[in-house]
């Protein structure tokens, strides 16, 4: 089941990093200033790396200073990245890992269009990171955790990156009670940040069994519907537009085939639009905030 889901978080995910989502338009910086990045933040990093992927602003609780390495779990665009960048300053160094080829091409090429000169990109998963042991003061990432098919061998190898008294300090969406039957199943749930949450319990046993410390995990108190208020259906993966409208459809041409069942692989828009065709109806037949919710998850490796 893991590969299952790793292979529809990378197909999922790379449409979205070559669908041309950015702070540009108004939902996707709508959903950015909901949880917690406000207009001067956006304004001051490529408009690109804001994909209207997070659910919280992890960049707010972790307390980064200048000269720390900091490392983010699935960077995407780059968003937490540049903005950590300015904090370590030129002495620092803010690091992403990400398991998708085109997000990391994104982010590389964002890098390059702002300029920055403090940070790398490596493609890599979050239980494989080609990081030295004790070598990070800081771990954050923002609504990436859940989509770890094994997050305990994940928080392990987080532990292993980390210094003593390294901090890690993330945004997850973590369960409020259990999931019904039919969207803990669903894939595209779980890519979309819901069916792989764990519930703030869990969270807390899998970061001590980790062997961190000083465990706190808070509510947000953040509406989840911001995704869906912004036109998109997940919080971790906005809606791409196709490139024809229902009216420009080749089934109102004269094109006598193209109604045929399909066999040629499947565009990256149209990846995107059936994954969210998904979600949004799976959204639709229940209240998101009764379920789940954004939660500010923070742990310590002991000295």
């Amino acid at each position: 089941m893991s590969d299952v889901i790793n292979d529809a978080v990378r197909k999922g995910y790379g449409s979205v990093a070559k669908s041309g989502l950015s702070s540009d338009q108004g939902n996707i910086k709508g959903i950015a200033n909901a949880f917690g990045y406000s207009d001067e933040d956006l304004a001051s990093i490529p408009a690109e790396a804001n994909m209207g992927l997070s659910c919280g602003n992890p960049i707010a609780m972790a307390s980064i200073k200048e000269g720390e390495t900091v490392v983010d779990l699935g960077a995407g665009g780059g968003l937490d990245i540049f903005l950590a960048s300015k904090s370590v300053g030129p002495t620092g160094m803010a690091i992403g890992i990400d398991m998708t080829g085109d997000m990391v091409s994104l982010a590389r090429k964002n890098a390059a269009k702002g300029g920055y000169e403090n940070v790398k990109f490596y493609l890599a998963e979050i239980e494989h990171m080609p990081l030295p042991d004790n070598s990070v003061d800081c771990v954050i990432s923002n609504c990436v955790l859940n989509l770890c098919a094994d997050k305990d061998v994940a928080l392990k190898e987080v532990f292993r990156i980390l210094k003593p008294g390294g901090r890690f300090a993330i945004s997850d969406i973590a369960l409020r009670k259990e999931l019904p039957e039919a969207i803990e199943k669903e894939v595209a749930a779980w890519t979309g940040c819901i069916a792989g949450a764990l519930s703030v319990d869990q969270n807390r046993e899998a970061l001590l069994g980790a062997g961190f410390s000083q465990v706190d995990i808070q509510d947000a108190h953040s509406d989840l519907n911001a995704y869906k208020d912004g036109g998109l259906a997940a919080c971790c993966g906005p809606e791409v537009e196709t490139e024809k409208s229902a009216g420009d459809s080749c089934c109102s041409t004269a094109e006598p085939d193209c109604c045929a069942p399909e066999e040629t692989a499947k565009t990256d828009d149209q990846v995107a639009s059936e994954y969210h065709n998904t979600m949004s109806d799976l959204l639709d037949e229940f209240d998101v905030n009764e379920y789940a919710g954004s939660f500010k998850i923070f742990a310590l490796k002991p000295e």
